[in-house]
């Protein structure tokens, strides 16, 4: 096995330009003392000129150790932890990225890759990031962890905590989140509060729960979550043979994902491993979409002018795609950097076009829940007004899996689908449904409705 030294040299910066305010390591603190500003994890090393990193992290695809199994620790030269750390895993990342011709030929692209983060263990992106936190959280002797969830958080942390035997405590919005996800966590052993509000309600509330230093706070404005989850550029680049694709685009929640993108695409460039930026675009939906109304606003806003006092959280956000129903995102200003930094665009998508969207995921095989299909949504918007041109190289990320949501899967093929429009359910028309047929037990009968289907 090939092994590089590790340069444990890393801090905590406040991403904030006028203060800039540098912590140890292991300072228990998830925003600024001083200003309040976002932190983010910066290291102090220079691996590119002594190790062929490409090389390193192909030949451990080989290897049984743990780390090498996680397709997170696997790029662990990108990650703020020591050797010995003592590392909790489930073998999260190693996530496949499928070719979607039905996917592209709707987006009118002449191909398009979905890199699936579905496939993670616990069904959902947030295990390359929960890894990480943690980690963090048993290195720093934690008595408890805890999270504000719509689903796919909680189900992780849950599922990280029980193998790291910690406590664990959920804050979720009642009745807001999906049976499948709320299932996930109550059968990895989590305490699963229910609280009334939204999941920026929750947030506040875990926010001062944090304030107890035995209680480590893991949503994503913790900078050990974003490290994590930025290993997944490093993945979806050597899948691609280290060629940069043109476009990534991803779903826009809590803004982490889109936050730690971001950040991994910049540290491969400035390790030389590769050459340029992707162009970075987020998509929300229409009724939670406070980063898009802030990127349309400012869409011409240099990168380095203040416009934190102009951002905008949406008092009761509405979607369907629960994941992304966020109203304040936390991680917006770390998103900011990353979508402008590399030319790309924010942007929203109705119900309707999620819905589609969805289907035609289905119809390549794949499948994803709901939030995830922002992003086709969102490209076929790109390539309509030729942000995108149909021979560009694109990948959409599938955040969550298809059965995530099955509900929402069932109901939008049987006509079921409703969404609040003007103070009343109006149901959604999906252009691709495809119905259950009720046939008599009766060969000649079944005979008849395959030869019409082959029609």
């Amino acid at each position: 096995m090939i092994e590089t030294s590790k340069p444990p040299d890393a801090r905590q910066r406040c991403i904030e330009p006028g203060c800039r305010l540098a912590y140890n390591l292991n300072d228990r603190l998830y925003v600024c003392r001083r200003c309040g500003g976002l932190l983010s994890i910066e290291q102090c090393r220079d691996l590119s000129t002594s190790f062929d990193l490409k090389r390193v992290w192909q030949t451990r695809r080989a290897s049984w150790d743990e780390k090498d199994r996680s397709g997170v620790w696997r790029y662990r030269e990108l990650l703020p932890f020591p050797d010995d750390a003592p590392i909790v895993s489930l073998a999260e990342g190693n996530t496949p990225l499928y070719d979607a011709p039905r996917s592209a030929q709707y987006c009118g692209v002449a191909a398009l890759k979905l890199k699936h983060q579905g496939c993670n263990p616990t069904g959902s992106f947030k295990d390359t990031g929960m890894t990480t936190a943690v980690t963090q959280a048993v290195i720093l002797n934690a008595r408890a962890v805890v999270c504000a969830s719509t689903g796919n958080t909680s189900a992780s942390l849950a599922a990280y905590a029980a193998r790291a035997n910690l406590k664990c405590a959920i804050l979720v919005p009642q009745g807001q989140v999906s049976s499948a996800k709320l299932a996930q966590s109550l059968d990895y052993g989590a305490r699963v509060l229910e609280i009334e509000g939204n999941f920026d309600t929750a947030m506040r509330l875990v926010r001062e729960l944090a304030e107890d230093e035995s209680i480590y706070l893991v949503n994503s404005i913790n900078p050990f979550r974003i490290e994590g989850q930025k290993t997944v550029a490093a993945e979806l680049l050597e899948q691609l043979n280290w060629q940069e694709p043109d476009h990534v685009v991803v779903p826009g929640g809590n803004l982490g994902n889109s936050s730690a993108f971001g950040k991994g695409f910049w540290e491969l460039r400035e390790l030389g491993l590769i050459a340029r930026l992707p162009r970075l675009s987020v998509i929300q939906a229409e009724g939670a979409a406070p980063f898009a109304q802030l990127f349309a606003r400012h869409e011409n806003t240099t990168i380095d002018e203040d416009i934190s006092r102009d951002f905008t959280p949406v008092e009761h956000p509405d979607t369907l795609a629960s994941a992304i129903k966020i109203g304040a995102p936390v991680s917006w200003q770390k998103a900011w950097r990353a979508v402008r930094s590399s030319s790309g665009r924010v942007l929203t998508v109705s119900e309707a076009e999620i819905a589609d969207a969805k289907a035609i995921i289905g119809r390549d095989g794949i499948g994803c829940e709901p939030a995830s299909a922002t992003t086709v949504a969102g490209i076929k918007k790109l390539v309509a007004d030729e942000t995108i041109s149909s021979g560009e190289t694109v990948v959409a990320v599938l955040t969550g899996h298809v059965l995530k949501d099955p509900d929402y899967v069932t109901k939008y093929h049987l006509g079921k689908l409703f969404e609040d429009g003007e103070g009343q359910k109006r149901r959604i028309d999906g252009k691709f449904p495809n119905h259950p047929i009720r046939v008599k037990a009766d060969r000649n009968e079944l005979m008849r409705e395959l030869e019409s289907e082959a029609n």
